[in-house]
């Protein structure tokens, strides 16, 4: 039922999670737990088959073990996907629900916010279960939505991505950012207050035109963000958004944004490279989430997590200079990279 295998590891465990009165249909895929438990965000999507959902946890849990690994958090990679029920349903019901699975893994998994997931959502399963995080603050502590750490990583990433692959700073640049949504909308704020022209395209127009009025956005329709005629291309909607059709079309000269697995195919990287396209993996990119996630579960405080998210930046420059030097995609860099912190750990626990 998975569409390709691990790039380190087959997943150790996936858990079905079926109870029809709550109406959870979903899966837990745990990829890797050489550095600690399983952690990674709960998604609740519509998804036309159960496959569909598995192969999207698979792909997701395998992304948040390298993760996890290159952000040097003391956590495996695992993610849970559940298939949103049509129609009404009764929301907190699910979540409960769903929180009595994870709190029968005993701590192999730890939850949070992912797409189409709230506080709120998280709060419910901290009703049933210990192993949640993304619940509101307390004092200084780490806590609350994830999202806006996301995006301040991303932006803090993409301007130091832009400085190694274009050489300028983002003021003045367009940028095309796919996807309005809690991390969009942020990043299209701090690119905003940074000088940067936007293009943005969703497929909520309610949300995409208000954000669009505010930040004086340029509109597309979201077949046509990725091939937009701007400087840099900012995935931050579902995966898959760089395909060969749309690199082969693409305008922009780096790409840095949000999404988990943005490459559709393995190969893309490749295309990417061989078009002289810079790209900024996005699993190191995007790992501000997390990083307030893990630090909210280790009782840390947000100077721990601003601490660890400025440290993105310069891996990601690291990353794309190493990169140019060997002639070399950063997708590969960073996956080298990542599996070599995996398999250490792995060695030691052996």
């Amino acid at each position: 039922m998975v569409a390709r295998p691990a790039r380190l590891t087959p997943p150790i465990e996936c858990v079905r999670l079926h109870d029809a009165d709550a109406q959870l249909d979903g899966v837990i895929a745990i990829h890797s737990t050489a550095l600690g438990p399983g952690a990674g965000g709960c998604r609740l999507w519509t998804y036309p088959t159960m496959d569909n959902a598995l192969t999207d946890a698979v792909r997701l849990a395998e992304g948040m073990s390298y993760k996890n690994a290159l952000a040097g958090l003391p956590f495996g990679g695992a993610k849970a996907v559940l298939r949103k029920p049509a129609g009404e349903f009764d929301r907190a019901a699910l979540f409960r629900a769903f929180g009595r699975e994870v709190e029968a893994l005993g701590g192999l998994y730890i939850t949070a916010e992912d797409v189409g997931t709230s506080v709120a959502d998280m709060q419910e399963v901290a009703s049933v279960s210990r192993h949640v995080a993304g619940l509101p603050g307390r004092d200084d502590r780490a806590g609350g939505d994830p999202s806006p750490w996301t995006a301040k990583g991303v932006f803090e990433a993409m301007r130091a991505a832009a400085a190694v692959a274009l050489g300028r700073d983002l003021a003045g640049l367009a940028v095309a950012v796919q996807g309005t949504g809690n991390v969009g909308a942020e990043l299209c704020r701090l690119l905003a207050d940074a000088g940067a022209r936007l293009v943005i395209a969703d497929p909520n127009p309610a949300r995409r035109d208000r954000l669009a009025r505010i930040l004086d956005a340029h509109v597309v329709d979201p077949a046509e963000i990725a091939t937009a005629d701007v400087d840099i291309f900012a995935p931050c909607a579902l995966g898959a958004a760089l395909d060969r059709a749309s690199v082969a079309a693409m305008k922009a000269r780096l790409v840095c944004g949000a999404a988990n697995n943005q490459l559709a195919t393995p190969d893309v990287a490749a295309l990417l490279l061989e078009r002289g396209i810079a790209y900024a993996p996005d699993y190191v990119v995007n790992a501000g989430g997390i990083i307030s996630v893990s630090a909210e579960y280790l009782g840390e405080s947000e100077a721990d997590v601003a601490s660890r998210v400025g440290a993105i930046a310069p891996r990601v420059a690291a990353l794309i200079e190493r990169a140019a030097r060997e002639r070399r995609s950063p997708a590969h860099v960073a996956d080298e990279l990542a599996e070599d912190v995996i398999a250490g750990a792995q060695r030691v626990a052996a």
